[in-house]
Formats: C-alpha cells, sequence, structure tokens
C-alpha cells in the first residue's frame, strides 16, 4: 500500500489563508487578560486556556487534515514530527524541534525557538505562576486525542520566565483503539 508523503510545513503555509500575525497576537493577549480578570486566580487561567486549546483541538484536527495531505502516521515518533514541521507551520508560521525522546518512543519535547504567542508580552512578577501559552497545550492534547492518542503536555521551559526557547513535553498516555459505529456482519 503506498503512503502519501506528508507536504512540508513551508508548502501547506503557503497555501493556507492567514489573519495577521500582530492582531492574532494581541487578541490572545486580550482574551488572556480577560482571563486573568474574570478568574482572578493563575491555576485557573492555565486550566482555562488549558481547556479552550483543547477545545479548539478536537476541530482544527479537520482543517489540518483537509489542507495538509498528511496520510496516518505510523507511530508517536511520526506523529510529534508532523506537529512540529507541519502543524506549528500552518497554524503559528513557526517551526518545532523534536528532541529529548524517552527510550520507549513515548515521550518527547516540542521546542519552539519563535513563538509569536508571546511577542509583545512581559509578564509581571505576580503572574509567574501563568502558562501564557498553554492553550497551545490544550491544542496538541485535543488534536492528538481526535487521532486516538490519549497524551499529557506540560510546559518545561517559556520564554517568558526568561528561557531561551518554550519548550513542551508532549507524553503519550494510550493509544486508544478506533472505534467503528457499526459492525460488519459480514
Amino acid at each position: 500500500m503506498a503512503r502519501l508523503v506528508p507536504r512540508s510545513g513551508d508548502a501547506v503555509f503557503a497555501n493556507v489563508e492567514r489573519v495577521n500575525a500582530e492582531l492574532f497576537t494581541l487578541t490572545y493577549g486580550a482574551i488572556v487578560r480577560q482571563l486573568i480578570t474574570d478568574l482572578e486566580e493563575v491555576e485557573e487561567v492555565n486550566k482555562q486556556l488549558d481547556q479552550m486549546g483543547y477545545n479548539i483541538g478536537i476541530r482544527l484536527i479537520d482543517e489540518f487534515l483537509a489542507k495538509s495531505n498528511v496520510s496516518r502516521c505510523v507511530d508517536f515518533k511520526e506523529t510529534a514530527d508532523v506537529i512540529a514541521k507541519v502543524g506549528f507551520k500552518m497554524f503559528l508560521g513557526v517551526t518545532a524541534s523534536v528532541t529529548n525522546w524517552d527510550s520507549d518512543g513515548t515521550s518527547c519535547s516540542l521546542v519552539l525557538e519563535e513563538n509569536p504567542l508571546v511577542d509583545f508580552v512581559e509578564l509581571p512578577d505576580m503572574y509567574q505562576g501563568l502558562h501564557y501559552c498553554n492553550i497551545l497545550s490544550g491544542v496538541i492534547r485535543g488534536t492528538l486525542e481526535m487521532v486516538s492518542m490519549k497524551t499529557e503536555v506540560t510546559w518545561v521551559r517559556d520564554m517568558l520566565r526568561g528561557d531561551d526557547a518554550c519548550k513542551l513535553r508532549v507524553k503519550l498516555l494510550k493509544q486508544v483503539p478506533e472505534e467503528y459505529p457499526y459492525k460488519d456482519d459480514e
């Protein structure tokens, strides 16, 4: 059976309609600010951003699959590479690198040297517990769940805390078997 070769992130990015990056960044900042005002507790804001991202991710996968021409990945390693090279490029205009694989091939780090969500942002000391870009961890979780992968996504490094890059740890908890809505009686 022939496999489709995924289009490069650059090829997909060139063919996707984009919103002005600065407008998107400022709009996202306004959302985070409003959540801080409404929820008051940083940990609750982190949870809400993650949940918002998760809800986006479960819907975003359809657009990703329709526009990227990526075929089914054979394993978690290939999936992580597609997220880093095609997904991030398609939706954020940047690519990530995949590093620090564990020996089982079920846990890795996604490293973003550039993150447009943190442009124009300074995190005040009183919000040091805020994972400002937590929406990204939710998007990754939601997207992977829709392709039958239950994952845990955590922040390891953050540019807003003085690190040189943003680093997410993605751990595959379990591969969920696909369920079909009907049985073949033959």
